[in-house]
């Protein structure tokens, strides 16, 4: 049993380190889009992209080969004090980072150089492979005291990444393990690796995992159709509720195969509609997908206003379009319109979509 008193929770970890959050902001995070800061042709990239996605993210860990690990971190410290208005509390383009894994040999010198030379521009750590409140509460700790040495007013927030199976089983405890979690992402490759799924596949589903029509008439060698199932739909569902019991934000993870966009955009939308708030993106042409996946569409908008006019002071029922409608349903549209109006305020096209809309059509 722990004798650490509640109130302890929202305490700096360290002398003169910045006082915990004690809410995550909502900041729009549809896309979080990786760059390998090692590559200079990505690097290069970077400032033309600022105000056109929502999050960009160095990447340190797996896509990086272990002897470019250095000029990665080197490099990801250069563009950050390079590049106008990227990351920090005013810029329209959140700065992440995902360090290597705790377990290897770079993850100590990423966050000891990094904090110092740019904490004050990173908002988000993600840190992966996360096995319990363990991995959480060591990188709070460090962090605490980087940024007390550093003279930060602001605190890093932290990301975990679901990789293990481990992790899934204790998402909740990762969830909950520190006020500076900001959400969760679902890992799928490494995830289907440490679970001995029978899948090379990064994300998506498998034409394998499926369910097959009864028989007509008996006949098993007759037409029968068959539909694909989600190979993921339990561990996002599961991260959403830890995130939501938190007070936090779930993402779904990666989705490998670049050139089926169409399925890319199923994934997302699934994830989306399960509670997801964003997805990665490995390659410009998914931030679009995810731009507009992650943003609810005029048609659900409209519904969600009409709803929150009619429904008055939140109580009782009304009818609207022969459907009856009562406080869930309010509360449901509320997400919608609350959504909506967060990211209509850094995205004009969406601010001019979601402006011209009436009720009455």
């Amino acid at each position: 049993m722990s004798l650490r008193s509640p109130k302890s929770f929202f305490a700096p970890l360290a002398v003169g380190a910045p006082a915990p959050l004690r809410e995550i902001p909502a900041r729009p995070s549809r896309a979080i889009h990786f760059f390998d800061p090692s590559n200079e042709k990505m690097a290069a990239k970077v400032p033309q992209m600022v105000g056109t996605v929502d999050v960009l993210l160095g990447n340190l860990e797996d896509a990086v080969k272990a002897d470019n690990k250095v000029a990665a971190r080197e490099g990801l410290v250069k563009i950050a004090q390079s590049t106008a208005n990227l990351g920090g509390q005013s810029s329209p383009t959140q700065l992440w980072t995902r360090i290597n894994s705790l377990d290897s040999p770079w993850a100590l010198d990423d966050l000891t150089t990094l904090v110092p030379a740019i904490g004050d521009r990173l908002d988000v750590i993600m840190v992966p492979k996360v096995q319990g409140a363990e991995d959480i509460h060591y990188v709070d700790r460090l962090l605490a005291q980087l940024e007390a040495k550093a003279g930060l007013t602001r605190p890093i927030l932290v990301h975990a990444i679901l990789e293990t199976a481990r992790g899934v089983a204790e998402v909740e405890s990762i969830a909950l393990a520190s006020p500076r979690m900001q959400g969760i992402s679902l890992g799928p490759a490494d995830l289907a690796a440490d679970r001995k799924m029978k899948t090379t596949r990064v994300g998506g589903g498998h034409p394998g995992y499926l369910v097959r029509q009864d028989p007509a008439d008996g006949d098993i060698n007759g037409p029968r159709a068959i539909f694909q199932q989600d190979l993921w739909h339990y561990t996002i569902a599961k991260m959403v509720d830890a995130c939501a019991t938190a007070g936090i934000y779930p993402y779904y993870g990666p989705f490998g195969d670049i050139t089926d966009v169409v399925a890319c955009e199923d994934q997302f939308r699934n994830a989306f509609l399960l509670g997801c708030v964003g997805t990665w993106s490995l390659h410009p042409k998914q931030i679009e997908i995810a731009n507009r996946v992650f943003s609810p569409s005029v048609e659900d908008i409209r519904h969600a206003r009409r709803v929150v006019a009619a429904m008055g002071d939140g109580t009782g029922a009304v009818m609207l379009d022969g459907k009856m409608e009562d406080d869930a349903s309010l509360k449901q549209c509320l997400v919608l319109v609350e959504l909506a109006e967060r990211l209509a305020a850094i995205d004009p096209d969406l601010k001019a979509l979601y402006d011209g809309i009436t009720l009455d059509d």
